[in-house]
C-alpha cells in the first residue's frame, strides 16, 4: 500500500523536472495572453491546448491546464481595469470599480491588488481542494434542480443589490438581460421563441459577444463621442505596483477569507463556476460594507472580494471532476476528457489507484498561484502601455479586438452582429443612467434559472411547495426571499426613524 508521503514525494519528483517547469512557464505566458484578449475565454484556451497535450505525459498535461487556467482568469482583469473591457466573464462583476480607479490614476494600485488577491484566492481554493475534496463533492451532489433554482435567484438578486443609484433601473437592466435569454428553443417544448425565422437565433444569444459589446463597443462609442471622458483617461497614469496593496489586504483580510470560502464552495457546484462566485461575493461585499455608498465610484473593497472569489472557484470546480468524474465547469469537462485520453479514470478510485497524479494536480495548483504574481507583474507592465497610446489608435485597436474576440467564439459573423447591437444598446442604456452590469448577470444566469425551474416543476408535478421540501433548498429559499424583502424592510426602517424624529 502506497502511503500519502510516498505519493507526495513521487508527485514532487514528477512536477519539479525541468521539462515540466518549462511547460508550466509556457502555459503561464499562453494563459496571460489569451485571458487579456476580450472574447478569448479560458475555456477556449483549454480547448486549443488539448491537441498539444496529446504528446505529453499526464502530469505535464494537467499542470499546463491548471497553470493556464489560473493565469487566464487573472489576465481578464487587465483590460477590464485599463479600458473597461473584461477579458473573461468572471472579471465582469468588478470591471466598473476597476475602471473607475484607473480614471483616478490608480491603475497600478488596482492591478496590484488584483494579482495579489487572485493568488491568495487561488491558494485558498487549492488548500480547500486538498483538505476537503471528497466531503465537498458529497455536499455538491446533494444539490438538485431545486437548489440550483434558488442559487440562480440569489445570484440575480445581486444585480439589484449592486445597482449604483436606482433599484428600479437596476431591475430594468436585469429584465433586459433575462429577456435576451428567452430567445432560442424552449427547453421544455422544443419550440423556437422570438427567433423571427432566423436560424442563427435558435441557439439563443451567446453572452460573451454580448458582454464584449456592452462593455467594449459602448466604451468606444462613449470615448469617441466625448472628449471629457478621454481627457480623464489620458491623465490616468499607472501608479507604482503594490503601493498600498499591503494595507488593503490587511484591512480587508476578513473579506478575503469570506470570499475565498464562498468562491470555493460555489465553484464546487457543477455548472456554477467562478462567474457566479464573483457576482455573489461582490454583492455581499456591498451589503456588509461599512462604506456601501462608495461602490460604483471606484472602491477597492468590491474588487478584493470578487477577485478573491473567482480565483478560489477554480480549485473548487476540480472537486466534482476528480472525485466523481462530473465536470464542475466547462474547463473541467475538457480535463475529464484529457484524463480518459491518458488512461486515467476520474472518480473515487483515483485516490487509491493513481494518488501521485492527484497530488501532482494539487502541487500544480499551488505552484500556479505562486508564479501568478511574478508572471502577473510582467503582464501588467506590458498591458499598462495601452495608457500611452493615442486615442484614435487605441479605440481602433480595441474595436478590432472586440470584433476578433466575438468572431472567434463560434467563427460566425452573427456573433459580431450581436456584439455591435448590444454595444449600441448599452451606450443608450448608460446615457439614461441604466446600469449595464445587471443585464450581463441576467444573460449569465437566465438560462440556469429557466432550466432549473422547468425541470423542478416537471419533477414536482407543478407543486411549488416542493421548492421548500428539501432542507438545503428551504434554507436557500428563505435567504432568497429575505433578500427580496430587504429593500422594503430598509424603507420601513427609514420611515420609522423619520416618524421618531418628527414625533
Amino acid at each position: 500500500m502506497v502511503t500519502m508521503v510516498e505519493s507526495i514525494q513521487t508527485a514532487l519528483s514528477l512536477i519539479l523536472q525541468p521539462y515540466v517547469l518549462l511547460v508550466i512557464s509556457l502555459s503561464a505566458i499562453y494563459g496571460l495572453f489569451v485571458g487579456a484578449i476580450p472574447g478569448l475565454t479560458a475555456t477556449m484556451a483549454t480547448a486549443l491546448l488539448v491537441p498539444v497535450t496529446f504528446f505529453m505525459e499526464p502530469v505535464p498535461a494537467l499542470a499546463a491546464i491548471v497553470t493556464m487556467e489560473a493565469m487566464a482568469i487573472f489576465a481578464g482583469d487587465i483590460p477590464g481595469a485599463l479600458v473597461r473591457i473584461p477579458g473573461t466573464p468572471s472579471s465582469a462583476a468588478y470591471v466598473e470599480e476597476s475602471y473607475a480607479l484607473t480614471l483616478k490614476g490608480q491603475a497600478g494600485y488596482v492591478l496590484g491588488v488584483d494579482v495579489t488577491v487572485a493568488a491568495i484566492g487561488g491558494m485558498m481554493g487549492s488548500v480547500i481542494l486538498i483538505l476537503l475534496a471528497p466531503r465537498l463533492a458529497e455536499v455538491a451532489m446533494q444539490f438538485t434542480c431545486f437548489e440550483y433554482f434558488w442559487l440562480a435567484c440569489i445570484g440575480l438578486s445581486c444585480a439589484v443589490l449592486v445597482s449604483k443609484k436606482s433599484l428600479v433601473k437596476g431591475l430594468i437592466s436585469l429584465l433586459i438581460g433575462l429577456m435576451m435569454t428567452t430567445v432560442g428553443v424552449d427547453i421544455t417544448l422544443g419550440f423556437p421563441r422570438f427567433t423571427f425565422g432566423i436560424t442563427d437565433f435558435l441557439n439563443g444569444f451567446n453572452f460573451i459577444p454580448a458582454m464584449i459589446g456592452m462593455f467594449g463597443v459602448s466604451e468606444v462609442m462613449r470615448n469617441v463621442s466625448s472628449d471629457d471622458i478621454y481627457m480623464k483617461f489620458k491623465v490616468a497614469k499607472a501608479q507604482r505596483l503594490f503601493a498600498g496593496v499591503g494595507k488593503t489586504i490587511k484591512k480587508y483580510k476578513l473579506n478575503i477569507v469570506r470570499s475565498g470560502i464562498i468562491g470555493t464552495f460555489v465553484g464546487v457546484l457543477p455548472g456554477a463556476g467562478a462567474d457566479i462566485a464573483a457576482w455573489i461575493c461582490y454583492a455581499l461585499s456591498k451589503k456588509f460594507s461599512k462604506e456601501p455608498e462608495k461602490f460604483g465610484t471606484g472602491h477597492i473593497e468590491g474588487i478584493v472580494d470578487a477577485g478573491t472569489a473567482n480565483n478560489a472557484g477554480l480549485g473548487g470546480a476540480w472537486v466534482p471532476a476528480l472525485v466523481f468524474g462530473i465536470p464542475g465547469d466547462s474547463i473541467t469537462a475538457i480535463v475529464i476528457g484529457v484524463l480518459f485520453m491518458k488512461g486515467l479514470r476520474p472518480g473515487p478510485m483515483i485516490f487509491t489507484q493513481t494518488p501521485h497524479i492527484l497530488y501532482a494536480v494539487y502541487i500544480s495548483f499551488i505552484l500556479a498561484n505562486l508564479v501568478l504574481i511574478p508572471f502577473g507583474i510582467v503582464a501588467i507592465k506590458a498591458g499598462s502601455q495601452m495608457l500611452r497610446v493615442p486615442r484614435n489608435i487605441l479605440m481602433s485597436v480595441i474595436l478590432m479586438f472586440c470584433i476578433v474576440g466575438s468572431f472567434a467564439i463560434n467563427n460566425t459573423v452573427f456573433d459580431v452582429g450581436i456584439m455591435l447591437v448590444t454595444g449600441i444598446m448599452a451606450y443608450f442604456m448608460e446615457a439614461n443612467d441604466i446600469p449595464v452590469a445587471p443585464a450581463i448577470l441576467g444573460l449569465v444566469l437566465g438560462r440556469l434559472l429557466e432550466d432549473s425551474f422547468m425541470v423542478s416543476m416537471i419533477k414536482s408535478e407543478w407543486d411549488l411547495a416542493f421548492f421548500f421540501h428539501r432542507p438545503v433548498s428551504a434554507v436557500l429559499g428563505v435567504i432568497t426571499i429575505l433578500l427580496w424583502l430587504s429593500p422594503l424592510f430598509s424603507v420601513w426602517l427609514r420611515r420609522m426613524k423619520i416618524q421618531k424624529q418628527t414625533g
